[in-house]
């Protein structure tokens, strides 16, 4: 029986690279059809919140909310491995003086903000979309600004100074990679066609690292001001071995992300991680 499935994730060059093969058409997906759908991950989070969509990207911090009606696949994660969200600011800034100020964050559900309440639990917060805090903070608007996607690389152009790398902050705490986003897909699709759409997602993933020159080149289109050899450095961080498969170290990264959030008082409730088998 054909059916028709939803993928939505973010419209920025590590998404793109993932999801190459899919929207090119160049995996046999028999009588399942894909239409691709992209808007930021805040966005996402909030229409995964309603269960609007088959699957899509989500941050891990908004995963704890829809246990319920989503499970995670076991790839298309998203990991900084010593890496992640990067707070700046027009000047250097210490924890402590962070102590309510005005901080821009690109969501209250991304896992960015999670790990931005840990780090320093007294800010205010100032939700702004992910493209324009770079903006926000060059113009004086905020104090700070947390970069998710490509700001990452670019603030440095800007002129701005790096506070605190979150991912660096995680490990330090952790030993652990910092999941950030990954994929879902809604428990009520049953368990065959969640196998087929889960091999079907992962081959996409593995074409794309296998075909990295035209996977990139499609990823151009979306790489928002990035040179080739940025935009490939970028790829680089979150599309790699751990997309393929989080692993029984990227599994327990994701337990642990969220019963820190529990224990800090974020996310309101334990949370029941449930991976999709393949």
């Amino acid at each position: 029986m054909p059916h028709t499935i939803r993928v939505a994730h973010s419209p920025d060059s590590d998404d793109a690279f993932m999801f190459y093969a899919l929207s090119k058409g160049l995996i046999d997906t028999g009588d399942i059809s894909y239409v691709h759908e992209l808007q930021d991950i805040e966005t996402l989070n909030q229409r995964a919140l309603r269960g609007e969509l088959e699957v899509t990207a989500v941050s891990i911090h908004a995963y704890s909310y829809l246990t319920d009606r989503y499970a995670l696949l076991p790839h298309g994660a998203s990991m900084g491995d010593r890496y992640g969200p990067r707070l700046v600011a027009r000047m250097p800034i210490t924890q402590e003086e962070l102590r309510g100020r005005r901080i821009a964050i690109p969501g209250p559900l991304t896992t960015a903000a999670l790990v931005m309440r840990m780090y320093q639990p007294d800010f205010v917060a100032i939700t702004i979309p992910f493209d324009q805090i770079e903006d926000a903070v060059e113009r004086g608007d905020v104090d700070a600004g947390l970069l998710i996607h490509e700001g990452q690389l670019t603030y440095k152009d800007r002129g701005l100074q790096l506070i605190v790398d979150m991912g660096v902050w995680w490990y330090d705490q952790t030993a652990l990679p910092l999941p950030l986003g990954g994929n879902v897909i809604r428990k009520d699709l049953g368990d065959s066609l969640i196998r087929t759409i889960s091999q079907h997602l992962r081959a996409s993933i593995a074409h794309g690292l296998a075909n990295r020159p035209q996977a990139l080149d499609h990823a151009m289109s979306f790489a928002r001001g990035l040179d080739r050899a940025k935009a490939d450095e970028f790829v680089g961080m979150y599309v790699n071995d751990w997309t393929l498969d989080y692993g029984e170290t990227g599994r327990r990264a994701v337990r642990t992300l969220l019963k820190r959030g529990v224990e800090a008082g974020i996310i309101e409730k334990q949370v029941d991680v449930e991976f999709v088998d393949d």
